[in-house]
């Protein structure tokens, strides 16, 4: 016996909406109070002055300024190195 009915729809098709995660503010833009700067998964970005990281790893703008990005090496637990991304307002 079958287990659906003969003229049933397909059950592929499901697909879920993306999720917008990047950059939402570059450097030189500027930014309001809680306007979101960038949307990820993780902390590919760290937050530098003026920027507070949310639940989700979203970074936001703690006061009204101009975005500006950083690059510096940052030391780990274990002692090893890596190379982080920052970005902070600066008023």
């Amino acid at each position: 016996m079958a287990k659906t009915k003969a003229t049933g729809s397909t059950g592929l098709g499901r697909d879920s909406l993306p999720k917008y995660l990047g950059v939402k503010l570059y450097e030189g833009q500027s930014a309001k109070t809680g306007q979101i700067l960038v949307r990820q998964r993780g902390t590919r970005i760290l937050a530098g002055k003026n920027v507070k990281r949310g639940g989700d790893d979203t970074l936001y703008a703690l006061k009204s300024g101009v975005v500006k990005f950083q690059t510096k090496k940052k030391r780990l637990f274990d002692n090893s190195q890596r190379i982080v991304k920052i970005i902070s307002v600066e008023p």
